[in-house]
């Protein structure tokens, strides 16, 4: 990324023809009350934002796009994608790519290195896919033509021209995802500014090129939403059907009942668990109109913290436990004589 000492400076690199393409985004009334909002906070002047909207290029394509998530397919469709050899492969050489950074952060944060590997591998294919789109016409485009999720994508929106200025880096510079997300973890950019860190002491947080801050920001994160190092995920239950059923299912991201509570309301786990132990109840079709259960416990909702999906947790615990079984039967195993 271009270092410059201001928006104004860095949006000063313009790209004649975006300018020209979308000059009528920056006249917008929305777009003109958002700055004034801005300015009023103090955090920016009108000249800055303005050098930057002015080359805003909006994508409406994206917005087709956040209408069909690939999290609302069933787990028999979710899972092939995030858990298969590719990413197993990819996560065990990750992980002896970069062993001293993945072993110095779970000393650090207690967040295992097959956790870490897991998260970059469903994220970014390992770095390999941290997105083409400019950041900041990704949160314009939803921020201010996406009314359903508008005031949250404007608050991105605010944090990235933040986080922009905090790196005394050029806005227009910034790749992600359709969403916004960033780097090799796929960070929103509050996540970037809340959680990001300098885990190699270069004096800037990195997580496009910098694979230790990468691995280090993903535990950070981790670890500030109450990782237990150590302690189960996920567990397989038996249920009692019935409509306590329908509404546990409802609740699933959220840690209000211990498995002692669960119990009661014919939850029962398939592996021993301390009834003071909270935990959530989780479906999962495992083909068409056959439904398996399981118990998520503290560390699976710490992961539905990172990507607010039961499918993505699983699939993330899953991919983990295969990187770990791989790695380490690779590495004990007995040599070919030569």
């Amino acid at each position: 990324m271009i270092r410059s000492k201001t928006l104004l400076a860095a949006a000063g690199l313009i790209f004649a023809g975006h300018a020209l393409a979308d000059a009528a985004f920056l006249a917008r009334p929305d777009v003109q009350r958002y700055i004034d909002e801005q300015v009023a906070s103090g955090q920016f002047n009108r000249p800055e934002l303005e050098a930057v909207f002015a080359n805003v290029e909006l994508k409406p394509n994206i917005l087709k796009i956040l209408d069909k998530p690939s999290t609302s397919r069933p787990w028999y469709q979710f899972r092939p994608n995030h858990v298969n050899e590719r990413l197993i492969a990819g996560g065990v050489k990750f992980w002896r790519d970069n062993q001293s950074a993945l072993e110095r952060a779970q000393q650090v944060y207690k967040v295992p290195p097959q956790m870490v590997a897991a998260i970059l591998g469903i994220e970014t294919n390992y770095g390999g896919n941290m997105g083409s789109f400019r950041v900041v016409d990704v949160l314009s485009t939803i921020g201010f033509d996406y009314p359903r999720r508008a005031e949250y994508f404007r608050g991105e929106l605010t944090q990235f021209l933040l986080l922009a200025k905090e790196e005394r880096a050029n806005p227009l510079n910034f790749k992600g995802s359709y969403a916004g997300a960033m780097g090799m973890p796929q960070f929103m950019p509050s996540s970037y500014r809340k959680w990001a860190v300098d885990f190699d002491g270069s004096g800037h947080r990195d997580i496009w090129n910098n694979r230790s801050d990468a691995i280090g920001s993903i535990a950070h994160y981790f670890a500030n939403f109450g990782w237990i190092g150590g302690d189960d995920i996920i567990v397989p239950a038996q249920v009692t059907p019935g409509p306590q059923i329908d509404k546990l299912v409802a609740d699933k991201f959220n840690l209000h009942y211990t498995v002692g509570e669960l119990r009661q309301m014919g939850v029962v786990p398939q592996a021993p668990l301390r009834d003071d132990v909270k935990a959530v109840l989780v479906p999962l079709e495992t083909a068409p109109g056959i439904t398996e259960y399981w118990l998520g416990l503290n560390n699976f909702f710490v992961i539905t913290r990172y990507n607010k999906s039961t499918l993505y947790a699983k699939a993330a615990e899953e991919l983990a436990e295969a990187i770990r079984e791989r790695y380490y039967a690779e590495q004990f195993a007995p040599r070919q004589a030569q």
